[in-house]
């Protein structure tokens, strides 16, 4: 009976002294622990015995889904020779890291923390594009959340390749890819997702600086899995950045100082053909028109594949401007004036005066009418200006029988008669010389009515050939500038 006291004494007092050293065990945690930073001690809680080189899951057979988003920040350049895109991004994904989680509640509720990203695992998801190493900044940190959500956020400046279609310059929309894979780890190891809906990622434009040459118009997004030689999938995804340039510039300094040369050589055909100063002028644009497009042909995006529609539309103007030159050529020499020219054939003067002046509704066009060319003797014929009414006058005999046929007293000395006759040679002569002239006169006004005809068809048929060019090609670029 004695010894059953001690041992139910006993039985109290443990509990209670147990009790008690459980309780200053906790103070004196409690006291140490207070004299830590928390972040410190939530820091060496997850990294003390991390291995940052093994994938953090429990289940090996559990992939990692990564999560991604991409935000267009800037187009810094487009190299259209190399086919290079150069971007500037701000890239964010997340995935889950199941040894990096805590008790909020243990550690003074903090529910997220900023630790080096070179402690910890990082998915190892690189862009195929990549082409060259931008200059982006470096973030050592990362956020880690107490379930165990990781956060990387950095900005990227991406120099990456793409195939860029200049045909339609400066109206051209271009569709750059960004495709987000991981470069060793299969599906079955790590999984790519979206962070935020297509839709939003889309039309996000919320940082973009809008005041470059180029205009976002948005940012489409597609997930594929793909395979290579062997039969592991892997996971990608694609952002396609698509991007308009605005062509304010180049219609200004280029499209415009063209269009206004070629209205000039437009205007120029009304200058008379019959004055040298048409060649001079279309000469001068053709010059100047070289000189523009030596000035320009480095603003012109050049590749090796393929040639603008606006360095076609310039070769064709400049094919414009030397047919011009060489229509003006034409014309100035038909109607040119020479001292032997050859009168103006019959069917030509039938087909441009009167058919090819039909055909332009300019009216029927005045022809001369010539009589043969006379005989010598006709030529000597001569009707006085001054009242001698006097018929085939050859010489001298002739005006003797002349004389005393009529009963005239008798002729004069003979020295008066050759007077006479020399003086009626010369008059014959000057008749002659006057009848040559207003005939090569009137050979001169027939081709000159020939090469206006002329010109006036051959400035229609141009005039036409110019605006049936430029309205295919404004048609063209109205429909890629608004497609």
């Amino acid at each position: 009976m004695l010894l059953k006291v001690p041992q139910a004494l006993l039985a109290l007092l443990l509990p209670m002294l147990l009790t008690q050293g459980e309780a200053w065990r906790r103070g004196s945690l409690q006291a140490h622990n207070t004299s830590r930073p928390t972040l410190h001690r939530l820091s060496d809680h997850l990294l003390t015995n991390y291995k940052k080189d093994v994938r953090p899951v429990r289940d090996w057979r559990k992939p990692t889904t990564v999560s991604i988003d991409v935000i267009v920040y800037a187009i810094l350049s487009v190299d259209e020779k190399n086919q290079v895109l150069t971007t500037y991004i701000w890239y964010r994904q997340y995935w889950t890291d199941e040894f990096l989680q805590w008790n909020p509640e243990d550690f003074d509720n903090i529910t997220k923390l900023s630790i080096p990203t070179d402690s910890i695992w990082v998915p190892d998801i690189l862009i195929n594009e990549f082409v060259d190493v931008g200059k982006s900044p470096d973030i050592p940190y990362v956020y880690v959340r107490h379930h165990g959500e990781v956060q990387n956020y950095k900005p990227l400046q991406v120099v990456t390749a793409c195939s860029l279609d200049i045909y339609n310059f400066p109206f051209d929309v271009q569709n750059c890819s960004l495709t987000f894979t991981s470069w060793l780890h299969t599906i079955q190891d790590i999984n790519i997702s979206l962070w935020r809906s297509p839709e939003k990622v889309k039309f996000d434009k919320s940082v973009f600086m809008n005041q470059g040459e180029w205009e976002l118009l948005g940012v489409l997004t597609q997930f594929r899995e793909f395979s290579m030689e062997s039969s592991d999938c892997y996971a990608e995804m694609k952002f396609y950045v698509v991007i308009r340039r605005r062509p304010l510039f180049y219609v200004v300094s280029l499209l415009l100082p063209s269009i206004f040369l070629m209205v000039m050589d437009i205007v120029g055909f009304y200058l008379p053909p019959e004055s040298g100063e048409r060649v001079s002028f279309k000469i001068t644009l053709l010059l100047g028109y070289s000189v523009f497009l030596i000035i320009v042909s480095d603003t012109l995006p050049a590749t090796a594949i393929g040639t603008p529609l606006i360095g076609v539309y310039f070769v064709v103007c400049m094919a414009l401007l030397v047919i011009s030159l060489a229509e003006t050529i034409l014309i100035v020499r038909l109607v040119h004036k020479q001292d032997l020219q050859q009168p103006v054939p019959a069917w030509l003067r039938r087909l441009v005066l009167e058919k090819v002046a039909l055909m332009l509704c300019l009216g029927e066009q005045p022809t001369s009418h010539r009589c043969p060319a006379t005989s010598q003797a006709t030529k000597t014929d001569d009707c006085s200006d001054m009242g001698n009414h006097c018929s085939h006058l050859g010489g001298p005999r002739d005006l003797d029988k002349t004389l005393r046929g009529r009963g005239s007293p008798p002729p004069p000395p003979r020295e008066a008669s050759l007077a006479v006759r020399g003086l009626l040679q010369e008059l014959a002569s000057i008749r002659h010389f006057l009848e040559k002239r207003e005939e090569s006169r009137e050979v001169a006004r027939d081709w000159l009515r020939v090469g206006s005809v002329l010109d006036r068809l051959l400035f229609r048929v141009y005039l036409l050939a110019v605006l049936a060019y430029s309205v295919s090609l404004v048609t063209l670029w109205s429909l890629w500038q608004y497609s």
